[in-house]
C-alpha cells in the first residue's frame, strides 16, 4: 500500500489492477479552470456525484490525486450489499422512525443505482447477484429469521433465503458455519472495472476529469480556489471525497475518519469442478464476526479472499501469510493452492459506523466513512449530495442530524484506541 502522501502515475498491484479494461487514463490539470461545482477524489463516491451532478445540468470538475479508483473503491472486495450503516435503531432518537425508514429504503436503492449505471452504460464489470451473510452462532441464525420477516414485511423487490445448516454445502462448501442469509438484491463484481466505467460515463456528461492532480491548498476566501501543483480550479460549490485520505484537506472531516487497513488475496485460477464445490451458486460471501472473513469468486475462478484489518497504519509483512491460513480453515482444499495477487488499501471509520454525509460549511459538502461497506453506500451518498447542491436537502438533513463523535487522541494515538474497542468486539464474538 502507498503512503497517502506519496504521489503516484499508476495504480497499486492487484487482481483488479492486472484485469483493467480501461487503461486510456484522463487528463492532467494544466493551469486554471473554473466550474459550479469542484469534486475532490475519484473513488466512487466522487466519481457518483460528479455524475448525478452532471445529468442535472451542471459544470463540474473532479479532481483525483493519483489514478481513479486509485482509493478503496478500486481495491475493495468487490462485494456490492444492500444497506447504509450498521443498526439503524441506535439513531432513533436523533432521526426518529421516518429517518430510520428513510435511510433502509435508501439502502435499496443504493444497489438499484449500481445497477442502473451499469445498464445504462454498459459497464462491462463481472456483476453476479447474490450474496450471503454466513452464521457463526445460533443468535446470528436468529438475526437472519428476523432480518427475513422483516424484509419480507415491508415488500423486499428481491428473493431472501434462510439456508439451514444441513443445506449449507449448496451455499457455500465448508463445515465452519451454521446456516445463512442468502439475498439475491446484492451480488458482486469487479470494483475497478464498475468505477472506471462510471467516470468515463461521466466525462461523456461533461465532466472534467483531472488525475494526479492531488490537493495542496483549499482557498476559501472568495467562493472555493482549490489549488495544486499544476494548476487550480475556482468553484461557487465544493464537494469532499476523500474518505481514508482526507489528512491535510480539512481538520474536522479528519478527525470524525480513521483511516483502517484492509486487505484482500486472490488465488490462482482453481478448476471449474472446485469452483462449483466451494461456492455452487457463484454468491459472494462474509461472515457475521467483527474480524470476518469475506470471499468470492472471480469472474475467471479464483478465489477473492479477504478479511484483515488494521488500526496500526503498519501493514502486515506479508498478507499471504496473514490471510491464507483464515482461508485454508475455511477452504482446507485450498491449502496447496497458489496465491498470485495480494493486495490492501486504506478504509475510512467512523465511530458509530454510519456513513457521514452532510455540509459542513455553506456550499461545502462530503461523504466518507463507510466503515468497509461503501460500494454501494457511496452511490446513494452522491446522489444525495448532488439532490441537496440542486435545491432539494431534504434526504441530505437526515445525515445531518447524527452527530459524529471524533476520534479522541489526536492523529497519534487515535489508531490505537480504536484498535482496543475492536479487540473488545473480537471478544464478544467469542460468546
Amino acid at each position: 500500500m502507498l503512503n497517502p502522501g506519496t504521489h503516484s502515475t499508476n495504480y497499486p498491484e492487484s487482481y483488479y489492477h492486472a484485469t483493467l479494461n480501461d487503461r486510456a487514463g484522463f487528463d492532467q490539470l494544466q493551469g486554471d479552470v473554473s466550474a459550479q461545482v469542484c469534486v475532490i477524489g475519484g473513488g466512487f463516491s466522487g466519481v457518483n456525484t460528479a455524475l448525478e451532478l452532471a445529468e442535472r445540468g451542471f459544470d463540474v470538475v473532479l479532481l483525483e490525486a493519483y489514478k481513479i479508483g486509485w482509493g478503496a473503491s478500486g481495491r475493495n472486495g468487490g462485494q456490492m450489499i444492500r444497506g447504509i450503516g450498521h443498526g439503524l435503531e441506535q439513531f432513533r432518537n436523533n432521526i426518529g422512525q421516518q429517518g430510520i425508514d428513510a435511510i433502509e429504503q435508501m439502502g435499496f436503492e443504493a444497489v438499484d443505482i449500481v445497477l442502473d449505471r451499469i445498464k445504462q452504460h454498459s459497464i462491462d464489470c463481472d456483476l453476479v447477484m447474490g450474496h450471503a451473510c454466513l452464521a457463526m452462532k445460533p443468535r446470528h441464525m436468529q438475526a437472519f429469521r428476523e432480518e427475513k420477516a422483516h424484509l419480507d414485511s415491508i415488500g423486499y423487490a428481491y428473493d431472501v433465503h434462510i439456508i439451514e445448516q444441513p443445506e449449507m454445502h449448496t451455499l457455500v462448501g465448508s463445515d465452519c458455519y451454521q446456516g445463512a442469509l442468502l439475498d439475491m438484491g446484492s451480488g458482486h463484481l469487479h470494483p475497478l472495472n464498475l468505477v472506471v466505467g462510471e467516470a468515463r460515463a461521466a466525462q461523456q456528461q461533461g465532466v472534467r476529469i483531472f488525475e494526479n492532480a492531488r490537493v495542496e491548498e483549499i482557498d476559501e476566501s472568495n467562493g472555493f480556489t482549490v489549488r495544486t501543483a499544476s494548476g487550480s480550479v475556482r468553484a461557487e460549490q465544493l464537494v469532499v471525497c476523500a474518505n481514508a485520505y482526507v489528512r491535510g484537506l480539512d481538520d474536522v472531516l479528519e478527525a470524525t475518519v480513521l483511516p483502517a487497513g484492509s486487505y484482500v488475496m486472490a488465488t490462482e485460477p482453481l478448476p471449474e469442478e472446485v469452483q462449483k464445490r466451494l461456492l455452487p451458486t457463484n454468491a459472494a460471501v462474509a461472515d457475521e464476526r467483527i474480524a470476518l472473513d469475506y470471499y468470492r469468486l472471480s469472474s475467471d475462478g479464483r478465489m477473492i479472499f479477504g478479511g484483515l484489518c488494521t488500526y496500526s497504519g503498519r501493514d502486515p509483512k506479508s498478507i499471504i501469510a496473514a490471510l491464507k491460513p483464515n482461508m485454508d480453515k475455511v477452504f482446507p482444499e485450498l491449502r496447496n493452492t497458489r496465491i498470485d495477487y495480494q493486495w490492501g488499501g486504506l478504509i475510512g471509520i467512523g465511530a458509530n459506523r454510519l456513513p457521514q454525509i452532510g455540509r459542513l460549511r455553506e456550499n461545502l459538502y462530503y461523504a466518507q466513512a463507510y466503515a468497509g461497506h461503501g460500494l454501494a453506500a457511496s452511490h446513494l451518498a452522491g446522489r444525495v449530495i448532488a439532490e441537496a447542491i440542486n435545491g432539494d436537502d431534504s434526504r441530505l438533513s437526515i445525515y445531518e442530524k447524527v452527530k459524529h463523535m471524533r476520534f479522541p487522541g489526536g492523529p497519534r494515538f487515535r489508531s490505537p484506541l480504536l484498535a482496543l474497542g475492536m479487540s473488545y468486539h473480537r471478544f464478544m464474538d467469542l460468546f
